[in-house]
Formats: structure tokens, C-alpha cells, sequence
């Protein structure tokens, strides 16, 4: 069962995936087609065609490799100037790239086609570049509000789930009750599974951090507590006893001191234990956690040349790897089916997988934005480049060329080097090295 559970995970994972990159293309082929930009070609993955079908003057399809997706639009690029010669600083190998690249965009013109993508306003342009980015914008937003406010987050409930025996301070570090321990100031109340808090010292609470928060707040003060049993309301009165807790960081990290020795803080304990609900959120806290994923995105992003380093690192020598390590698509297939295959609520087991997709979407989100060509970000800047271009020219009275950005074929050729090493590194590390869930 739990091999066949992983295996829905990755499958789950994989359509996710497939979903996400066919509306990322969507993003672009929609304010094409409505700027009369031509497509030829709309495709999920590279490769050798598994299946397609033209519907007007697209054809849609489906290629053999999974890792993307494009639309190929009439005139990506101006056509080359007429008797223009290679550059001789441009070595043969070069020369030939860029060649190849103009035969390539000449093949999807049509004379002096009026509907190719380089005669666009530079603002149409850029809008048509952003559409495949937006889309996993807004997708990861879809899916972050569906998990947090459709699902929720499991907090505790005001519902008792379990009451302790004794006290037992932190500090001790064991779990089982001795003679000396005093009685649990719960189960000395009389405190029972099931009971349903309903407000402590008159201040109403509506879930176990509230009543916790006044718990510990009240080391030695007695209380009064209204429960619901059976449902009829009745209060019953304890004295929270002093104990020690070990303190934390914002990070959840234990606080140490200066010798290294945890530190502990004195609270009131009374030994309740709450039953685990989900609990949705409010309907903006997907646009808020789609924020904060993108701020912990961009810092991975900005630093993955050391972190793609540290992950080499740790493969070679067997060192477990970073849980925020950058990881590829096979290691994110690997994660989810480890999240359906963990023994959990099936719930709990969704909302993970929904999350993971949602943090997919922002990292295609971000990575596209990178202002390199191939990638949506680097045509945006040519698109900016080519309107400052003419704009200057303007100003002086003259006539701007279109931007030829076949010209930064090389500089595209090193960026796809680039990116198909990280990607060999990453396959790899999560392959022999991956990340572990627990």
C-alpha cells in the first residue's frame, strides 16, 4: 500500500507539473493571439511529437521530453539585415548559431509579415513575456488558498484530546511519572478527554493557544475554567503549577546559554493536551503566503551557485543534505510520493502535496523572470532595450533598427550550458543525495 501510495504521489506531482507548465504557455499564447501575434505552434515539452492536432493556424501538442514548453510566434526577432556579413570577432562556431538562429525566425515569417511578434509596441510585448510567469503567479495563489483557507492549518482545538498524570519539569528530560512528581493540576480538577474549554479567569477562548497562553501566564495563581461535558457547561477550579520549559528562538531553534547548556524559562502547567483540527484561514493568507514563498525563493535564487556547490558537496562526500537545498523535478517527484506514502490523515497528506505544487509555481514564477535569454525575463529586456533604443533615436530625430537579438545567441548557448549543468547536479544529487522529508 505504501508503494502504490508513493506512486500516486509522483503521478499526482507529475500532472501537477504537466498543468502548471501548460498554463504557464497559456500565459503566453492568449495575449498573442489577441495582439494578432501568429503562433504556429503551441507544445508542452521537447522533443519528438508524441501527439498533435492544428486547430486553425496553431498546432497543439504534446513532445516526448516533460521538462517545459513553448509557443513558437511569427518573428521572435527582426529579420537579419540584407548583406550583412559575420562578424569577424565572432568565432565560426558562433557565427554559425546566429545563422542558424535567423534562418530558424525567417522560416516563421511571411513576407513582410504584419503580424509577427517584433512589430509589437514594446508594451504588448512585454505583457505577452510576462503571461506565462503570471499564470504560475496567480496558479501558486489558487493553490496556496485552497490549502490554507479550503484545508486549513491543524492547530489545537479547545477540546481536550488527553490529560497528564504529573508534572514533570523540562529540564528532567524523561517521560514517565515517579512517586515524587506532583499530580497534574488537570487531573487533580478532575479534567477529563472530551471536555471542551469555553473561557479561563472569564477571558473566552477558541483554541488551545489562547487557553495555553493563560496557563502558562498564571505559574501559582488558582483559575477558574468553564468546560462544556456531555454538553452542559460547568466550571471547575485548579492552580497551574510552576515548571520549567525550555526556551526557543522565532526559529523554533532551543535558546542556549554561554557555556552551551539549553536555557529554560519558569510557566504555568497544567497538563492538558488538545485534539488537532484544521482550521482554515482567512482568504487572503494564500495571497500572503505566496508573498513570503517568493522573498524565500528569490534568496535561494540569489545564492544558487554555493547552494548548487554545498549540494555537489554533500553528494560526493554523503553529508545529509540542506531540507532548503535547491532540488529538481525528480527530487520533487521523490518528495511527494514520500508525502503520500508517510503515515498521516489523507487530508494532511493533500494539503502537502497542494503546498509543494503551490512553492513549484513560484519557483517557475521566479526562475522565468531571470533577465536572461532564453528564459521570459531576457526577452522582456530586449523588449525594453529595442523601446529605449528607439526613444533615443526619436529625440534625435531619427529612425531606430529593431533590436537584433540573434546577435545574443552566444550568450543564450552559455545560459542553456549553464542550466542544463545545475540541472545534471541537481538530477543527480536527488538521485544518490535527496533531500529527506523527515
Amino acid at each position: 500500500m505504501t508503494v502504490i501510495a508513493f506512486l500516486i504521489g509522483v503521478l499526482v506531482l507529475v500532472v501537477g507539473l504537466a498543468v502548471s507548465i501548460a498554463l504557464h504557455e497559456m500565459g503566453h499564447l492568449l495575449p498573442a493571439k489577441i495582439f494578432g501575434v501568429r503562433v504556429g505552434q503551441y507544445m508542452i515539452g521537447f522533443g519528438p511529437t508524441l501527439w498533435s492536432r492544428r486547430i486553425g493556424e496553431t498546432e497543439y501538442g504534446f513532445k516526448a521530453l516533460p521538462l517545459g514548453g513553448f509557443i513558437s510566434m511569427a518573428g521572435m526577432y527582426p529579420p537579419a539585415p540584407e548583406g550583412e556579413e559575420p562578424s569577424k570577432r565572432r568565432s565560426r562556431f558562433f557565427a554559425t548559431m546566429v545563422q542558424d538562429a535567423r534562418d530558424a525566425n525567417a522560416e516563421t515569417l511571411i513576407g513582410g509579415d504584419d503580424r509577427a511578434f517584433y512589430r509589437l509596441p514594446v508594451w504588448k510585448r512585454i505583457i505577452i513575456m510576462l503571461g506565462g510567469p503570471a499564470m504560475n503567479l496567480v496558479l501558486a495563489v489558487v493553490l496556496f488558498t485552497i490549502a490554507l483557507s479550503g484545508i486549513g492549518i491543524q492547530q489545537g482545538t479547545t477540546t481536550v484530546a488527553s490529560v497528564s498524570e504529573c508534572v514533570i519539569p523540562a529540564s528532567q528530560q524523561r517521560q514517565d511519572c515517579e512517586p515524587s512528581d506532583p499530580v497534574a493540576p488537570a487531573k487533580a480538577a478532575g479534567m477529563q478527554p472530551g471536555d471542551r474549554m469555553i473561557s479561563i479567569a472569564g477571558t473566552p477562548v477558541s483554541n488551545f493557544n489562547e487557553a495555553a497562553a493563560i496557563i502558562q501566564a498564571s505559574p501559582g495563581k488558582p483559575l477558574s475554567m468553564v468546560i462544556e461535558r456531555d454538553g452542559a457547561e460547568q466550571t471547575i477550579q485548579f492552580t497551574p503549577q510552576s515548571t520549567d520549559r525550555a526556551v526557543t528562538n522565532a526559529q523554533g531553534q532551543p535558546v542556549t546559554d554561554a557555556s552551551g547548556a539549553p536555557e529554560y524559562e519558569t510557566i504555568g502547567f497544567a497538563g492538558l493536551s488538545p485534539q488537532i483540527a484544521f482550521e482554515p484561514q482567512p482568504i487572503w493568507t494564500g495571497v500572503e503566503a505566496t508573498g513570503q514563498y517568493i522573498g524565500q525563493v528569490a534568496t535561494i535564487m540569489s545564492q544558487l551557485p554555493v547552494r548548487v556547490y554545498d549540494v555537489a558537496v554533500d553528494t560526493i562526500t554523503g553529508q545529509p543534505r540542506d531540507a532548503d537545498s535547491p532540488m529538481s523535478v525528480i527530487g520533487a517527484g521523490r518528495m511527494a510520493g514520500e508525502i503520500a506514502a508517510v503515515n498521516a490523515p489523507i487530508l494532511e497528506r493533500v494539503q502537502q502535496i497542494v503546498l509543494l505544487l503551490g512553492g513549484l509555481n513560484i519557483a517557475l514564477f521566479a526562475f522565468n523572470l531571470i533577465p536572461l535569454l532564453p528564459l521570459d525575463g531576457g526577452h522582456v529586456v530586449v523588449a525594453l532595450w529595442d523601446g529605449l533604443k528607439k526613444l533615443i533615436a526619436r529625440a534625435r530625430g531619427r529612425i531606430a533598427k529593431p533590436v537584433d537579438a540573434t546577435r545574443l545567441v552566444p550568450v543564450t548557448f552559455v545560459v542553456v550550458i549553464l542550466l542544463v549543468g545545475v540541472g545534471s547536479v541537481l538530477f543527480l544529487a536527488d538521485i544518490f543525495n535527496p533531500v529527506k522529508l523527515l
